[in-house]
């Protein structure tokens, strides 16, 4: 029985290391393309890495062979401040990436999109709310154009694709420039840090849960075409987070009201989950209690 091939773009980054690790487990072949090489707590001794910048369309066709069975796009600039970066690699590279596979006999490609996708459109955000209104994000904005060019391939070429609309992914190995790591940092080393308010609703999910919604997506047939949001539908209050994390490690002092909240950010912002469990029969298995002390378990046992 031949082996499944899978391409991981953004392979070394937090999610696209999970996604790896489970890939691994099946006995699938990996193979991940990034700008840089993993760090070497996400480094996996049988995964192909390979550098490439997917908005770099010749080296891409060079080095890119055809013979996957899946793709997972993961790749991205993380640093959404340098707008022309952000629009090449979110939606120059997506749709570089798309084309290299339009013509060959690839099984899916799941498009690892966001819910900054839907704007300002009032949460719990369903996948027929299709925003047409301006992003006030570039990165939001790439990840819509990647979303509209790769369903217009689905309905010209019959294109396997799937898109995914994240919302607050965490756990272990998780880079710390997000909330959850951030304050878990602090907390750790008992910091009075500064906050917002703390009242913007937001929707957490696990990593595992994450990874098993895409691994569904990879075998389903009639995901073809279709936008699914992933996420656990229990939004919650980020103050209310920040003060269970310093609860459970007895230690850290937070200042809320010292930073101001962005302009252009989204108050409420959480998800309808039904069609993801209606075609990928998929559920979160890991509630947010749980999840949260498992991060909480690695990030203890690591140096900051």
């Amino acid at each position: 029985m031949n082996r499944k091939k899978i391409l991981i773009t953004g392979g070394t980054g937090f999610i696209g290391y999970h996604l790896a690790k489970k890939c691994l487990k099946l006995n699938w072949q990996v193979t991940s393309i990034s700008t840089s090489k993993p760090k070497k707590v996400r480094k996996l001794k049988k995964v192909r890495y390979i550098i490439c910048d997917l908005s770099n369309q010749k080296k891409l066709n060079k080095i890119v062979k055809r013979n996957f069975d899946y793709v997972v796009n993961l790749a991205g600039h993380v640093d959404h401040s340098k707008k022309i970066k952000t629009i090449q690699s979110h939606y120059f590279g997506c749709k570089n990436l798309s084309l290299i596979f339009l013509k060959s006999k690839i099984k899916k490609f799941v498009q690892v999109g966001s819910s900054i996708e839907y704007g300002k459109i009032n949460s719990p955000q369903h996948e027929y709310n299709f925003n047409n209104r301006r992003i006030f994000s570039t990165y939001g904005t790439a990840k819509l154009l990647s979303t509209k060019f790769l369903l217009n391939l689905y309905k010209q070429f019959n294109f396997p694709v799937t898109i995914f609309r994240l919302y607050l992914v965490y756990g272990p190995k998780q880079d710390v420039n997000r909330v959850i790591p951030i304050t878990i940092s602090n907390a750790l080393k008992n910091f009075t840090f500064d906050c917002t308010d703390g009242s913007q609703l937001r929707d957490f999910i696990y990593i595992d849960d994450v990874t098993n919604a895409i691994l569904k997506a990879l075998r389903k047939k009639l995901v073809e075409g279709e936008i699914i949001n992933i996420g656990s539908g229990k939004p919650i209050k980020i103050k209310k987070i920040i003060l269970k994390i310093c609860r459970l490690l007895k230690k850290g002092n937070p200042q809320f009201g010292k930073l101001k909240l962005r302009r252009d950010e989204i108050k409420n912002l959480y998800p309808n989950i039904k069609k993801a469990r209606k075609l990928l029969n998929w559920k979160p298995k890991i509630n947010f209690e749980k999840g949260l002390l498992k991060t909480i378990r690695y990030y203890k046992n690591i140096k900051f």
